[in-house]
C-alpha cells in the first residue's frame, strides 16, 4: 500500500473563534491529499477533466480526534482504500507533527463524463491510472472482507 504526505501550514483564517481548525477545512485538506496522491504517481486530476471526466464525490465522513491549531502544522497522509470497476474510496490521517491523529477520513469517488454525468469504468477510459491504483491499494488478507 502506497501512503502519500501533504503538509499543511495552518493558517489563522482556518480557525474559529476557539483557535481551533473549524471542520470545514478538514474537507479542504482530504482534497490536497488526494490531489497530491495522483500527482505522487504520476497523473493529474486537471488531466481527467482535460480528457472530459471529472469525479465527484459520492460519500465521506471524517471522525475528529485531536484538535489543530493556528501555528501548528498538520500532514495529510493519503492512500487508495478500495478500488473496483466504478468506484475508488480513499483513506485519510490528518496527524500533528508528533504523530497523534488529529483526524480519520474516507472520501469515495466515481469517474464520470463531464457533460453527462454518466459513471465510465476508470479501467476503460484510463487503464494506466486504474492499474496503478490496483498496485498500490490496501490490501485486504484472504477471507477478510472490509
Amino acid at each position: 500500500m502506497y501512503i502519500s504526505e501533504k503538509e499543511i501550514e495552518i493558517r489563522y483564517a482556518e480557525t474559529d473563534q476557539m483557535g481551533v481548525v473549524y471542520h470545514a477545512n478538514y474537507i479542504i485538506w482530504l482534497e490536497i491529499g488526494r490531489t497530491k496522491l495522483i500527482e505522487d504517481i504520476g497523473f493529474t486530476y486537471a488531466g481527467m477533466e482535460k480528457d472530459g471526466y471529472i469525479s465527484p464525490v459520492m460519500d465521506i465522513s471524517i471522525q475528529y480526534k485531536a484538535a489543530l491549531r493556528y501555528g501548528q502544522k498538520a500532514f495529510v497522509r493519503t492512500w487508495v482504500e478500495e478500488h473496483g470497476r466504478l468506484r475508488t474510496k480513499y483513506g485519510y490521517e490528518i496527524v500533528h507533527e508528533d504523530g497523534t491523529i488529529a483526524a480519520t477520513a474516507l472520501s469515495e469517488h466515481v469517474v464520470v463524463k463531464k457533460e453527462t454525468f454518466r459513471p465510465v469504468s476508470i479501467q476503460k477510459v484510463f487503464p494506466e491510472w486504474h492499474k496503478k491504483y490496483e498496485e498500490i491499494k490496501k490490501q485486504v488478507p484472504d477471507g477478510v472482507r472490509n
